[in-house]
């Protein structure tokens, strides 16, 4: 269970958001929404710690991990841009994170194989990253952050660069995959409709406060 507990955070003067309290189960998709500048994907990084919060905490399963770093949380986040690595063919994008954990990079490899065999890119594994196309690019992308299993999947406007017909279809998919994984998840963005199409609860970041949408 993630559990977000009174947080708040100002920022040149302005307060983002204030007594912030938010528990996402294992498997469920929280959709955060509100214009730009509204604090969401602050908030986001937060959770993943690469920012502090001002005051209140982040848990997981009753342990504060407030101070702990980023790699220490084992979530997974990912931007809207992909954050692909573009030097690496797409089985190595995968393996990565099985790599950096000191997995043998044979095992690493034979595993990153078989996730993107259930993604249906077996075939584009020694491909370069930026040969596919965007879908395929943002399917890598959910296979490197499942494979290393992470509690907490962390989504900054996943879609927002692929056109209407493609973020429809993905974020179906990433719903389906998502809760096979049984990963709490939130979702930051600004397209309610998308939102809807994955989220199971929708939350608005208003004022700096969360209100509830559905």
């Amino acid at each position: 269970m993630l559990e977000l507990r009174h947080l708040a955070k100002n920022f040149e003067a302005r307060t983002l958001f204030a007594g912030v309290d938010l528990r996402v189960a294992p498997g469920e998709i929280v959709a955060l929404l509100g214009p730009s500048g509204s604090g969401k994907s602050t908030l986001l990084k937060i959770v993943a710690g690469l920012e502090q919060p001002d005051q209140g905490s982040v848990w997981w399963d009753g342990q504060d991990m407030t101070a702990w770093p980023p790699e220490r949380r084992g979530f997974a986040l990912m931007f809207q841009d992909f954050a692909l690595f573009p030097h690496l063919n797409v089985q190595d994008n995968v393996a990565f994170g099985l790599v950096e954990k000191r997995l043998p990079k044979a095992q690493a490899r034979a595993q990153a194989g078989e996730m993107l065999a259930r993604f249906g890119l077996a075939a584009q594994a020694t491909q370069k990253v930026w040969t596919l196309s965007g879908g395929e690019q943002q399917r890598v992308a959910l296979a490197r952050a499942l494979i290393t299993a992470p509690r907490a999947l962390l989504l900054d406007e996943p879609f927002s660069a692929l056109d209407a017909e493609l973020r429809q279809s993905l974020s179906q998919e990433f719903r389906q995959r998502i809760a096979q994984a049984g990963m709490a998840t939130l979702l930051v963005t600004h397209d309610e409709a998308e939102a809807r199409a994955m989220a199971t609860r929708g939350l608005r970041l208003h004022q700096g406060q969360l209100l509830p949408v559905w």
